[in-house]
């Protein structure tokens, strides 16, 4: 339960104004040994649209090596049960020659070895002076990480924790201004920028793949959490305020924490994943809300604030991670220059080097001697449904537990849970109780690990009564029986792949195993400890082969007969928004009436003061102090992917990315289904997922879905709308559905028989099943609705300018939220047409026509050639014939149109979008305009939406491919206010004037976003899809010199376009219903939706 950033957001794929924190996880497993493994084929994912994006003993082992250096070669794994040993490919990483107990920059090496498991050689050194522990994991990787992380148990529910991450952004000693996080926004090519507040640590990591940006980074982030300028307007602005514009004024709380943590208790997911571990551990500081509960964020003090940063932000509390290609010497050169200077402070200010580290250790909580239940109510609308998990804190701690019970755990959660194969998910699924399975499964990151399933969308609380009865009924099924091997191996393989594979998409892979390693690690445990699996793999699998019940003793010991349980029920109450307003109008109510006219004048002064700070820009020479690069180190080409046309299958499309691969072959068959009439286009979405999910004519879903997790990495269903690059951004659509799958590559031929099977033999005659996945999808969208308000009013906008964005919302926003409630109905009402609607879709779909086919791999000639014919014969050389009249395509049906929009939630925040189309008002889009885009959201939104309005975030973004420009807040207290924003941004633009150094930042910044950093998967689908929609290496060139060439006048123009998006723009709001009724006269909406009318 981790405060991260947005999913889409954080990383350089889609850089914004905002630095967010959220519940998202990070779209990692809840098992910190294996991040991404269930996220990673999520539904969320599906749809794409314009191409989407205490130390224990370590072996003292000395590799060889010669002349001061080490040559350092991995081995190869491990034999296992599959294939996956050939992704320990040699690699070349050289680390300077020492011995444990040497001394360099005043740390000492205390452990040194290679750990195959992550191809890596890893080093702890502990600081002589001040006992700060450092570990510098040396890889063959570009993508540079580095973290420092702090023990910071909070001790109530102010959120002192995460305002304080916010803080200590705010300026430091070197680099006095005040956000450098902003201006390193601006000006780095990092791959990752953040901070992170969890129940019981603060991370702070940023990641690169150049090296002097990498260290630029490292420099900010050092000085930021050991030398902050922590004030009371940084308190104020970051944690909570009382605003007051006027004496006889209305009185408000303002704070960008304050109003982040309303946006999370508006979810009610979040809300019960925090009462869930909230049970677990009343006694501990897992019971308090690290990230603030709004009704007690304004109690913090100032007193408080800086004694916690004064009490855990010390180094002998501190951990430091380096990871990546960059030399280990830089790395404790870099570290002793702070704590040196560290050291010099606290001998100035009379104050000892170091401090008692146990007042941070987390205590552990005393078990149950008998299970609870409690129940919350939750802001909901009248027809509101019932939430609720049961949750476990399982035995042991994470520094008792040994690797193989570890990996039994792992193994065990994937197969209750990770796919809906999965015994538990299938009963609760089947029971037709709930709309969706909730809960995070196996959670490894706290100090005494939990287990948490249930269910959203339940009718009452009898049927909470009865998800309990199947949770307990189907594991005490499952622990008297035998398990199927088909179930085992299916689990047992597709953890083993992903954890060799360690595929963290976007997320850097060094980031990945820090917070793996911190695990353990933050309790003085091993920090290697987790990033070990080839033995416990290879000794459950010898337990298993020897017939060993090893999952059923642990469903009886860690759930059956375990009384630390408790059963969590959120109840849906439409009056708890009336009331929680009601209350916080009385605190502030009560406050105005202890102040006489004094205090309250004194109040008006200090908001007009902390606005005119807001507002006042850094001096030019603390700015100056900012570590950048400049233009002249940036590579002037574009980067480029190898790719192959193979023209041998002269009715498909067949592409080849040479990439070293490490064994996996990477598979992308992508179908054309532009033959779709208009009135099929809402079953695109449910029809991509119920290809993988309903079975074929040979097996059932479940052996299906086994099958894949036996025999590959993973299927999983993408569908893709987007358009051809056109000068005026009016392409011809482009339309693809991708089943994007992976194997090792002696099972390549596994993995296209399956996607043959699924193509060449589907089902559409289980209505249940079909029904199931309508209700999980339409809970899932549901869902995001509140996380993510801002993607949504996104979509609405564009499907108002552009045919391939229209197509997108109707299968992925509001519209298609619309269509599966309806769908629900028509299943039960007149099933025929459903099962002939999702059969038509299919006809269309499934042919050679059209259909493009990628493989990224290093063996193509080894692993596809001898499997490819086979596999495209036997796709259908054209779509079958229909009866009856002639469809209307779906271009020739697509009414766009601009207007204003509302939809009214139960929430405590907004989500405020404004967008036109530039291309449509005579703008020629090219490579600066990207750059004064992205200057606009990083300086004047982030500014004046987030910092003086209080939004969580404030950003903008321009396609372009179609032209659109969108201009959105995210968790924002306010509507009207953030209009006038918008509108005034063009007359911002239009008078700025920019020295060529900041220009240049921001060059440097664009730059990044074009260069972001991708996995060889990554890299062949993305370079597919630009041969799909024209976008050529040529193009790319150009608009790279566009942005390098870029000058003010570039920011002007921008400017100009967008006056005509200020007067005609259109404007979406998705937010709470007061919020929405008070901005009624202004924005004159066309239409107002009501969440529970659509």
């Amino acid at each position: 339960m981790a405060f991260v950033s947005l999913p889409g957001l954080i990383y350089r794929a889609s850089t914004p104004a905002v630095r967010v924190s959220d519940r998202a996880r990070l779209g990692w497993s809840r098992s910190a040994w294996l991040p991404r493994w269930r996220q990673s084929f999520s539904r969320s994912s599906r749809l794409e649209v314009n191409g989407g994006r205490r130390r224990s003993a370590f072996r003292n082992q000395q590799p060889n090596g010669g002349d001061g250096l080490r040559r350092v070669m991995s081995s190869a794994s491990a034999s296992s049960g599959t294939a996956a040993g050939a992704m320990q490919s040699p690699v070349s990483v050289s680390v300077p020659e020492r011995r444990v107990g040497d001394v360099v920059h005043g740390f000492r090496l205390e452990r040194d070895e290679w750990l195959p498991d992550v191809r890596s050689h890893v080093r702890l050194y502990r600081h002589q002076q001040l006992g700060t522990e450092l570990v510098s994991v040396t890889a063959d990787d570009e993508n540079k990480t580095f973290g420092v992380a702090f023990r910071t148990p909070p001790s109530d529910s102010r959120g002192v924790a995460h305002i304080l991450e916010h803080s200590v952004l705010c300026g430091s000693r070197k680099y006095p201004v005040k956000e450098p996080f902003v201006e390193l926004l601006k000006a780095s090519l990092n791959t990752f920028l953040n901070a992170m507040t969890f129940p019981d640590k603060t991370c702070y990591p940023v990641a690169s793949t150049n090296v002097a940006d990498f260290y630029n980074l490292v420099d900010v982030y050092m000085d930021a959490v050991f030398f902050p300028r922590l004030t009371p307007d940084v308190l104020a602005q970051e944690g909570h305020h009382v605003e007051l514009d006027d004496v006889h004024g209305e009185m408000s709380f303002k704070g960008v924490v304050y109003n982040e943590m309303k946006g999370v208790y508006s979810s009610p997911e979040s809300v019960l994943m925090t009462r869930s571990q909230q049970v677990l551990f009343p006694d501990t500081v897992y019971g308090h809300e690290s990230g603030g509960d709004p009704g007690e964020i304004p109690d913090l003090t100032w007193e408080q604030f800086q004694q916690f940063h004064e009490r855990f932000y010390h180094p002998s509390n501190a951990r430091l991670w380096f990871y990546g290609d960059d030399p280990e010497d830089m790395r404790l050169g870099k570290a002793s220059e702070f704590l040196d200077d560290y050291i010099a402070m606290r001998q100035r200010q009379g104050k000892s080097l170091t401090v008692d580290v146990s007042a941070s250790r987390i205590p552990l909580q005393p078990r149950f001697s008998a299970p609870r239940a409690v129940e919350f109510p939750y802001d909901a609308d009248d027809k509101g449904k019932y939430l609720a998990t049961v949750n476990w804190m399982l035995h042991g701690t994470t520094t008792e537990v040994d690797l193989e019970r570890m990996m039994a755990l792992l193994v065990l959660d994937h197969l209750l849970l990770g796919t809906s194969a999965s015994p538990l998910r299938k009963a609760l699924i089947d029971a037709d109780i709930g709309e969706d399975v909730l809960g995070p499964g196996l959670e490894t990151e706290l100090l005494q690990m939990t287990y948490s399933v249930g269910m959203k969308g339940l009718a009452s609380a009898a049927t909470v009564d009865r998800m309990e009865q199947i949770v307990h009924g189907t594991l005490r099924s499952l622990a008297e029986g035998a398990l199927t091997e088909d179930l085992v191996l299916s689990s047992l393989n597709t953890v083993e792949f992903r954890l060799r594979e360690n595929n963290t998409g976007a997320f850097p892979k060094g980031l990945a195993l820090m917070l793996r390693s911190l695990s353990t690690w933050l309790h003085d445990d091993d920090p290697t400890k987790l990033l070990r699996f080839e033995r416990p793999l290879q000794a459950l699998r010898q337990r298993l082969q020897a017939g060993e019940d090893v999952f059923q003793q642990l469903i009886r010991r860690e759930l059956l007969d375990n009384p630390h349980r408790v059963r969590v029920t959120l109840r849906p109450d439409p009056e708890m928004a009336k009331r929680m307003r009601a209350a916080e109008r009385a605190r502030l109510d009560a406050l105005r009436a202890k102040m006489g006219e004094p205090e309250l004048q004194s109040l008006v002064q200090d908001t007009q003061r902390l606005r005119a700070k807001q507002e006042a820009p850094d001096p030019p020479e603390a700015l100056a102090k900012i570590p950048v690069l400049h233009v002249a180190d940036l590579e002037p080409r574009v980067k480029t992917v190898p790719r192959k046309v193979i023209r041998e299958h002269a009715d498909v499309q067949v592409l080849w990315h040479p990439l070293a691969t490490n064994g996996v072959v990477y598979a992308d068959v992508g179908l054309d289904w532009s033959r779709l009439p208009a009135d099929l286009l809402p079953f695109m979405g449910i029809y991509a997922e119920a290809l993988l999910e309903m079975g074929t004519q040979r097996q059932d879903y479940v052996s299906l879905q086994r099958r894949i997790g036996r025999y590959t990495g993973g299927i999983r269903p993408v569908v893709y709308v987007s358009q051809q690059v056109d000068e005026r951004g009016r392409g011809a659509v482009v339309q693809r559905l991708f089943l994007r799958g992976k194997a090792m590559v002696n099972q390549t031929g596994d993995l296209l028989q399956i996607v043959s099977e699924v193509l060449n033999e589907p089902r559409w005659d289980n209505r249940e099943r079909l029904r199931q996945l309508v209700m999980e999808e339409k809970a899932g969208l549901e869902a995001r609705l509140v996380t993510s308000g801002h993607v949504v009013v996104a979509n609405r906008l564009r499907a108002q300018y552009r045919v391939s964005d229209w197509m997108s919302e109707q299968m992925g926003g509001i519209s298609y939220l619309r269509f599966l409630r309806q769908l629900l109905q028509r299943i039960d009402s007149d099933w025929e047409s459903v099962a002939s609607a999702l059969a038509r879709v299919h006809q269309c779909v499934v042919t050679r026509q059209g259909a493009v086919v990628n493989f990224t791999t290093d063996v193509y000639d080894e692993a596809v050639k001898p499997h490819l014919n086979e596999f495209l014969s036997s796709i259908p050389a054209a779509a079958a014939s229909m009866d009856g009249p002639a469809d209307t395509p779906v271009g020739a049906a697509t009414p766009l149109h601009a207007r204003n929009e509302a939809l009214v939630l139960p929430a405590q925040v907004n989500y405020v979008g404004k967008g036109g189309n530039l291309y449509d008002v005579g703008y020629s889009i090219t490579g600066a305009s990207l750059l004064a885009a992205k200057h606009l959201g990083n300086g004047y939104l982030w500014e004046n939406v987030r910092v003086k309005g209080g939004a969580y975030g404030g950003f903008c973004r321009l396609d372009p491919r179609t032209g659109t420009f969108l201009y959105l807040s995210y968790r924002d207290p306010n509507v009207d206010k953030t209009i006038e924003v918008y509108d005034q941004a063009p007359a911002h633009l239009q008078q700025l004037s920019l020295s060529r150094e900041e220009v240049e930042k921001a060059i440097i910044g664009v730059i990044g976003d074009m260069d972001t950093y991708q996995l060889p998967d990554v890299k062949g689908y993305s370079s597919t899809l630009r041969y799909l929609t024209g976008e050529t290496d040529e193009l790319r060139q150009q608009r790279r010199e566009q942005v390098l060439s870029a000058r003010m006048e570039d920011f002007q123009k921008l400017g100009e376009a967008l006056e005509e998006i200020r007067k005609r723009g259109s404007v979406v709001v998705l937010g709470g219903g007061d919020a929405i009724e008070k901005s009624r006269q202004r924005l004159q909406y066309d239409e107002v939706m009501k969440f529970s009318e659509l």
